[in-house]
């Protein structure tokens, strides 16, 4: 079966580029008078020609969203286990080469973050670690979700790249989402952010959808750190890989997510800083793009930016979160993957979004959606 190299290999970066800025406010206007729109459309409203129109493409992204989730956002925490990690990322403080003291949880350290998240009132976790298969391999992650899933009704898994059937280990295991992120799909550069490890295998990386698609996985989270290339188009070609993803394993459910590159231990300054409106205009885009696509804010991204996005087409959102393994109570003190921005805490998310008008949904998304509040 074929897999998604095959269709990125029919697309040139510099020419989606120079179409992205080639794009007019006559373009815009065209598309934002669609009620159905393509690929295609996407590029346009990454376009700088639709900087102008991010009002409109706010209201329309909110009416979207109203309508396909109704008024109700998710929230979630991460769980570090982890801090090791076998590659080389020139933005990663976990990175093989920065010098820090490495953790990883165990057991008992395991539940008691887990209890501790648990009395935020939280039923859905993501579990993150550093990439080191002979540390926290398969093994490592099937026993951390047997401890865990008695106690939450939504796990779900960022860490290395998995081989299919170790991905379909995970699916009978109980984990219900997996987020891997291809952090830029500019092939010529990708090897300069990655030099070690196996994460330097841009290919092996740019297929791991695809093995969780076959592993039958319930839904699949990507994204690009926002900060290494050109935002607009390294979202185009994540836009790209969604679009293959869903025509292929269209039984999965998708999201996408925005990190913007954050202070870290030895990690390098952005090469492209992106500002607020373009993260807005990018998340607008998404949703106009494909109301279907969850869309899910971090606690990267600073307070006042989350107050203002939550009707603008986000339907999932992390609050509370530590970066570091033990981070909640175990070992507070351990070095942070990133520095988060938003610092708050869960009750005080919960009562923003209340708020603003919306439900906070702390369990299974799947059976909140659908229109749980209307307009």
């Amino acid at each position: 079966m074929s897999t998604f190299k095959e269709t990125f290999a029919s697309y040139d970066w510099n020419n989606i580029q120079e179409k992205i800025y080639a794009s007019t406010t006559e373009d815009v206007k065209r598309v934002l008078q669609k009620d159905r729109h393509k690929l295609e459309d996407f590029l346009v409203l990454l376009s700088p020609a639709a900087e102008a129109s991010l009002e409109q493409m706010a209201h329309i992204a909110q009416s979207i969203t109203q309508r396909r989730f109704g008024k109700t956002i998710q929230l979630y925490a991460p769980l570090y286990l982890s801090n090791e990690c076998q590659n080389i990322c020139t933005y990663c403080g976990f990175s093989m080469d920065n010098k820090l003291k490495r953790k990883t949880l165990s057991d008992g350290e395991l539940m008691m973050e887990a209890m501790a998240l648990k009395a935020m009132g939280l039923q859905h976790v993501l579990l993150v670690s550093g990439e080191a298969n002979k540390i926290v391999g398969v093994e490592y992650f099937q026993n951390a979700i047997r401890l865990l899933k008695p106690h939450f009704s939504q796990i779900s898994i960022e860490v290395q790249p998995l081989e299919q059937d170790e991905y379909e280990l995970m699916q009978r295991a109980g984990v219900h989402t997996v987020l891997v992120y291809q952090e830029t799909y500019h092939q010529e550069v990708y090897k300069a952010y990655h030099p070690k490890g196996k994460k330097s295998n841009f290919e092996y990386r740019l297929d791991t959808p695809d093995r969780i698609g076959k592993a039958g996985i319930h839904k699949i989270g990507l994204g690009v750190l926002l900060g290494l290339e050109d935002w607009r188009t390294d979202s185009f070609f994540n836009a790209l890989h969604i679009n293959y993803l869903q025509k292929q394993y269209w039984r999965t459910k998708y999201s996408v997510s925005f990190p913007r590159l954050r202070p870290a231990e030895g990690i390098i300054e952005p090469n492209f800083v992106m500002e607020d409106r373009h993260l807005l205009q990018l998340i607008c885009a998404y949703r106009i793009w494909n109301p279907d696509l969850e869309i899910s804010i971090s606690t990267r991204e600073s307070a006042h930016f989350r107050n203002h996005i939550i009707p603008l087409g986000v339907t999932t959102m992390s609050a509370a979160s530590k970066t570091n393994p033990g981070g909640y109570v175990v070992d507070p003190q351990s070095l942070e993957q990133f520095e988060i921005s938003d610092e708050r805490s869960m009750e005080t998310i919960i009562d923003l979004i209340r708020s603003s008008g919306y439900d906070p949904i702390m369990k299974d998304w799947d059976g909140a959606y659908n229109g749980l509040l209307n307009l």
